[in-house]
């Protein structure tokens, strides 16, 4: 029974702490009470006992929570332990440093690609950081090449039955026009994205393997549609993009497509 108690407490507490967003990062006592389908006096408590801990903090003029400064200290620790996120850093600083343009790295989360690195060069600058945040996989130049990762019969189970979530006109909404787009990108050694999730953005992308050869991340180089020029230097980007993902692959011990010698028919 005590073991029953405690677990439900840890899971109240994490459901608490998953009900601040990045489109609700601030939130009275009584948004969280609604949001986890608690009572107000238990949510109360809870909020207390987290703030004692430093994972939420309670702003002392509008009495609203917020997550606190030791979550950042717990995403630190695992980011820093990440063999991905290590390996990918400064590969992903030197893009855009080089290019002035935004640097991703995302893995698989499910059905959705997980952000596990975000650089801003110059020319796409933001006033927050995409790390931690999630997007869909059909839609996006990184999610299609996480998705080569997987079989048809994978990404069927994946995203569900026709249409697929459409974000713009331009969004691929059926699994017969994403099984040919994926078909490209194996051909290509890189994924691209224009206005298929956001109006006026472009990204394009690679995958990252690791010494099985197994598609583990993706990197991409993203962007307003004028800074990228994706029409006009498609080509470019590719290359750079492809290299870049190796190279992370490489330092993962990857060592490059296995060529079975073909058979010799006497």
């Amino acid at each position: 029974m005590a073991s029953e108690t405690g677990n439900q407490s840890v899971e109240r507490a994490a459901a608490v702490l998953n009900a601040f967003s990045l489109g609700r990062p601030t939130l009275r006592v009584s948004d969280v009470a609604t949001r986890v389908g608690l009572g107000v006096s238990t949510t109360s408590r809870l909020l207390a006992t987290l703030e004692t801990a430093g994972l939420v903090r309670r702003d002392p003029v509008s009495q609203l929570y917020e997550l606190g400064s030791h979550v950042l200290t717990l995403a630190g620790v695992a980011l820093n332990n990440d063999p991905i996120y290590r390996q990918a850093r400064p590969a992903a600083q030197q893009l855009a440093w080089e290019l002035g343009l935004g640097v991703n790295v995302s893995v698989r989360r499910g059905a959705e690609l997980f952000y596990l690195l975000n650089v801003e060069g110059q020319l796409a600058q933001k006033s927050y950081s995409l790390m931690g945040q999630r997007n869909p996989l059909h839609s996006t130049a990184m999610g299609k090449s996480l998705l080569l990762g997987t079989t048809a019969a994978e990404r069927a189970e994946l995203l569900g039955e026709n249409p697929l979530e459409s974000f713009t006109t331009r969004t691929i909404t059926t699994h017969e026009a994403l099984e040919v787009a994926l078909a490209d990108v194996a051909v290509r050694g890189f994924s691209t994205e224009v206005e298929e999730l956001a109006l006026g953005r472009a990204c394009i992308a690679a995958p990252i393997r690791d010494h099985t050869g197994e598609v583990i991340a993706a990197i991409s180089l993203s962007g307003a549609l004028s800074t990228i020029a994706l029409d006009e230097r498609e080509a470019t980007l590719g290359r750079m993009i492809v290299e870049a993902a190796d190279s992370i692959g490489v330092g993962l011990g990857y060592l490059g497509p296995v060529h079975t010698p073909s058979r010799i028919v006497t």
